[in-house]
């Protein structure tokens, strides 16, 4: 009976992996087709589309772009995140409870309409569709992520060793940068990775707040406008391998805290 349940247990595993991983897996596997078409039988292994890919002038600025609007705006996301979580956590204000709901609010709502009601905003403004417009959409949808993130693991150890920094002399600034910050790290690094992962798959809000300069998923969309190709595979699983880098790098400093 036990051999049974093992046999039942590996059989599940397999298939919610597979189910997982199985589209990724053909798109990765037809991005190395030899022949222009990503269909079978397999052709390869070939590297040819990736050379196309790194020598398309306009895929290599979308990445570009893409790698810089992620770390900013993820850096923003991540700076304002720490202020607003320090600040409820350090202070009494009048409906406190209220206004981390407020902050958190986004996270419930959908990418299409936080994008449409900031082209809506910025129309009004005179901001025109351009990478920093695009910016500011991702620090909106990763700011609430990063709030909750670091908010979760402030706790009263810290307020001590803050008022033992207090008691020996140190202005606020010193204690917010030299111990606050340092103590709050990992969860700091947690917020920015995570943010970087989603600001660097983000599709809606770029599609939407940008026109001449565009990230690398906005980039692909164009391209799977003329149908598939091995082209079009290569350009995704690099986007998968970068997301997948981002994501090792969040577990590593999420196991980081564990010995601590």
């Amino acid at each position: 009976m036990r051999q049974f349940v093992r046999a039942v247990s590996w059989v599940y595993a397999l298939a919610v992996y597979g189910f997982i991983f199985l589209p990724v897996v053909v798109l990765v596997l037809f991005s190395l087709q030899s022949t222009s078409f990503p269909i079978p039988p397999f052709t390869g292994p070939s590297l040819r589309w990736y050379d196309a890919v790194l020598s398309d002038a306009r895929l290599t600025s979308a990445l570009v772009n893409s790698l810089m609007v992620a770390v900013l705006s993820s850096a923003a996301a991540v700076t304002l995140g720490f202020l607003s979580a320090w600040g409820f956590a350090r202070f009494v204000l009048p409906g406190s409870g209220l206004l981390r709901g407020l902050i958190t609010l986004p996270l419930t709502v959908s990418y299409l309409i936080i994008g449409m009601g900031l082209l809506v905003l910025f129309n009004w403004a005179g901001v025109p569709k351009s990478l920093l417009a695009a910016g500011i959409g991702h620090v909106v949808i990763n700011l609430p992520l990063c709030f909750a993130i670091i908010y979760s693991q402030m706790g009263d150890h810290q307020i001590n060793i803050e008022r033992a920094a207090r008691d020996l002399g140190a202005p606020e600034w010193k204690v917010l940068l030299l111990i606050t910050v340092p103590v709050m790290a990992p969860a700091i690094f947690a917020g920015f990775f995570l943010s970087m992962t989603f600001s660097w798959d983000e599709f809606v809000i770029s599609f939407l707040l940008t026109r001449f300069d565009t990230t690398l998923p906005v980039e692909i969309w164009n391209l799977l406008r003329s149908g598939l190709n091995p082209k079009t595979n290569a350009v995704g699983s690099l986007v998968f391998a970068v997301s997948i880098v981002l994501v090792v790098l969040f577990e590593l400093t999420l196991l980081r805290r564990k010995p601590a």
